[in-house]
């Protein structure tokens, strides 16, 4: 049997974490409830975590005491420690500091730990794992929610091979491709069979002239050409397969596609193109499927501020929003050589689509209860959810509502993410195989902000 000590963190991030060890013994040292007490006031999901797992260890006091261990109901035993406060810890660590405390509880109980125990830190903190092991002490991160090395991870597309009777067929508006009839090609050189995921595009290649290709997208039986290779969503062209693929998903009727999840390297048009999707079917009169679009783009230190900043939800969340209008400036006005001769013009314009309702704004801390209908819903940014907040926005999408989940997992800002368990590749991973989701993985090489963005993207990667 194994004793897990839980710090702070892993209960922040997933209130459920307690029951996660199976038939172990898991520890709280008196520092995390002094800090689960700190935190249950906080805005936004940390508040909201805290409140939780507090509820929880209320229903366990019931059923004994927690000094002494009670059982959980998934299996095992969770008890509180209050004792090792006197062990020594090494030069220059604070005696004061929080984190110290705890590791002067591992501390304690792996030194009274019999032969057959394992006492283990678990921990999303990095340093508090390195003090850790400077301390000779067992310690792990929290990976029930993690999910595949980004390497790893589905792609959501892939290069295929069949024989140029085949491909023309589907050319030439055949039923479509049967998945036995195409090969992949492996590093050896090799073939092997297909297995693919539905909703899954690919890039089909003549066998016996590689140059000679055609798009499509496997929907659970066949594969199947583009629907929308001729389509120009508010004036935008494709500029390449990725973008031709992200067209496709973003303009699917959102009973066929009420989830879309891209990620992609920066540069790679994912905000412009979702943007450009969502105002020609909201503001186009023929076109129009969507009541408004909603945008939300999460940001761990903002998410924790907003509800001290001075002013209205919409000026609280401004500054998330510019990389919003910058994209928005281009949209609206595509002439390249006049847009900017009447900056006053073209802010009316975007202010305009704000004032009409066209595009509103939202924080993720008012998104809790929500119930969202009708609506073009993208989420920016979304390698800064928690794989919680992920689940919590899915949850939210009512009918005729699609949502879109974009952003680069090589790119976090929140601390206690990296890119096995931040909620965009979360999401990616637990819904490969539904027949709600498209997905797409943009590359470096379909950066289309700029030369010197594609060649930073290639050499930075």
């Amino acid at each position: 049997m194994k004793t897990y000590v839980l710090e702070t963190n892993v209960l922040i991030q997933s209130p459920h974490a307690l029951q996660s060890f199976e038939d172990n013994q898991v520890v709280l040292p008196i520092v995390v409830l002094e800090e689960l007490d700190h935190h249950k006031t906080d805005e936004g999901e940390p508040g909201a975590n805290a409140r939780q797992v507090i509820r929880f260890l209320e229903q366990l006091r019931g059923t004994g005491n927690l000094l002494q261990g009670v059982a959980l109901p998934s299996g095992g035993t969770l008890r509180v420690e209050t004792n090792h406060i006197e062990m020594e810890l090494p030069p220059g660590f604070r005696e004061s500091a929080a984190d110290n405390r705890i590791l002067r509880t591992i501390k304690g109980l792996a030194e009274q730990a019999d032969s057959h125990s394992h006492v283990v830190l678990v921990t999303k903190d990095i340093m508090l794992r390195i003090k850790a092991q400077i301390m000779g002490l067992a310690a792990e991160d929290y990976t029930t929610d993690q999910v595949k090395k980004l390497a790893d991870q589905y792609l959501g597309r892939r290069d295929l091979s069949c024989s140029e009777d085949v491909l023309a067929n589907l050319a030439a508006g055949g039923p479509g491709i049967d998945p036995a009839d195409l090969r992949e090609y492996l590093p050896s050189g090799e073939t092997q069979p297909v297995q693919l995921v539905i909703n899954e595009f690919v890039i089909l290649h003549a066998e016996q002239n590689w140059k000679q290709t055609m798009l499509g997208r496997f929907d659970g039986r066949r594969v199947v050409p583009l629907s929308s290779l001729d389509r120009r969503p508010f004036g935008v062209t494709p500029r390449n397969v990725g973008q031709r693929f992200l067209q496709e998903a973003l303009l699917a009727p959102v009973e066929e596609a009420p989830l879309v999840i891209v990620k992609g390297a920066a540069g790679t048009a994912k905000t412009f193109y979702s943007l450009a999707a969502g105002l020609e079917q909201t503001f186009e009169p023929a076109q129009k499927r969507y009541r408004k679009i909603m945008i939300v783009r999460p940001n761990t230190q903002f998410a924790e501020d907003i509800g001290f900043l001075p002013g209205t939800e919409e000026e609280k969340i401004a500054p998330l929003m510019r990389p919003i209008i910058d994209n928005l400036e281009i949209l609206v006005d595509r002439n390249d050589e006049l847009r900017y001769q009447d900056e006053k013009a073209l802010h009316g314009k975007i202010a305009l689509l704000f004032d009409t309702g066209t595009i509103t704004t939202e924080a993720m801390n008012y998104m809790r209860g929500r119930s969202i209908s009708g609506t073009y819903l993208i989420v920016d940014e979304a390698q800064n959810l928690t794989p919680k907040q992920a689940k919590g926005l899915l949850t939210r999408a009512g009918m005729g509502t699609k949502l879109i989940l974009i952003g680069d997992p090589e790119q976090i800002d929140n601390p206690l993410l990296d890119e096995r368990t931040n909620g965009l590749s979360y999401a990616s991973e637990k819904m490969r195989g539904s027949r709600f989701c498209w997905q797409l993985t943009l590359t470096s090489d379909e950066c289309e902000r700029s030369d010197l963005a594609q060649d930073a993207a290639e050499r930075m990667a």
